[in-house]
Formats: structure tokens, sequence, C-alpha cells
């Protein structure tokens, strides 16, 4: 309905081109950011297996879910991602991979890491030719939360 009233005003919406973000331009508590990075590294961290209650009202339990830290990059520097479940796949060592969406989640409220939701896409492209800068990880940046008080600004 939507597109037949726009194609009819002749205001039909294009898709835009996306903005490729580099990772150093990346900051804590961002996120809508598209990326082509590198993986580094791949490590697989073990979840621990709590029940939960709604859970255990079902006939059968859900798997676990899995979990990777994932070391990523391009020529600019390096950061954590975190992949979970399907996502676990297609961060293989060496490959490189777009991230649609991406967000910026704060890991123990000191350092960031990189975080693709069920609203973001990672997908598999052809290898890339830059050299990923391991030297510059965003990850290892601790960050402080600073409350700014009023009284000062008078």
């Amino acid at each position: 309905m939507a597109t037949a009233m726009a194609a009819a005003t002749g205001q039909l919406n294009e898709k835009r081109k996306p903005v490729f973000v580099k990772v150093e331009d990346l900051k804590p508590g961002t996120s809508g950011h598209t990326l082509i990075v590198k993986v580094v590294e791949t490590t697989p961290v073990k979840t621990s297996q709590r029940p939960n209650r709604a859970r255990a009202l079902l006939s059968r339990p859900s798997p676990p879910a899995r979990i990777a830290e994932c070391v990523v990059g391009d020529e600019t520097g390096t950061i954590i991602f975190t992949a979970r479940n399907e996502q676990v796949d297609l961060m293989k060592q060496g490959a490189t991979v777009i991230l649609r969406n991406a967000k910026i989640v704060m890991f123990k409220r000191t350092t960031m890491r990189l975080a693709v939701d069920k609203w973001g896409r990672i997908e598999v492209t052809e290898p890339a030719k830059f050299a990923v800068k391991e030297d510059n990880n965003l990850s290892l940046v601790e960050y402080e939360l600073v409350t700014v008080s009023d009284q000062g600004m008078n």
C-alpha cells in the first residue's frame, strides 16, 4: 500500500548506500556501524549451564548458546567481536566479513566490544587486500563513566 502510494506520487524511497567506518572511528555507546573487517583470531567461550525456569517447563531443553570472542580488524586497528550462535560459524580465522548494523557494547562497563544483534547482519565477502593493524586494539582501552554535575557550569 505504501509503495503504491509512493509510486503514484513519484516519491519512491531509494535505498541509501552504506557508509563504511574504520575500526579506529568506533566510540563507546554507538551503534549502526557498517564495517569491512578481517578475522584475526577466534576463541570459543565456555558457557555455563544454569538452569532456566522457563526452559525447565518445556518438554525439550534448548541447546546451550554458542559464544566466541573474535579479534577482528582493518588497516586502522582491531577490536574484539562477540559472535553468538550461527555467527560463530561465519567468523573463521582469516575470513573477511561485512558487519552491518553493528553496535558497541561495553564489557564490564570499561572496555569496548563489537556485536551484531538480531537487527544486524554478517556477510562473508571476498578476501580484503589490507593488512590488519594489530598493535591498535581498541578493546584494551579502558573507559570510565563520569557523571558531570551542573554546579560548575555557572
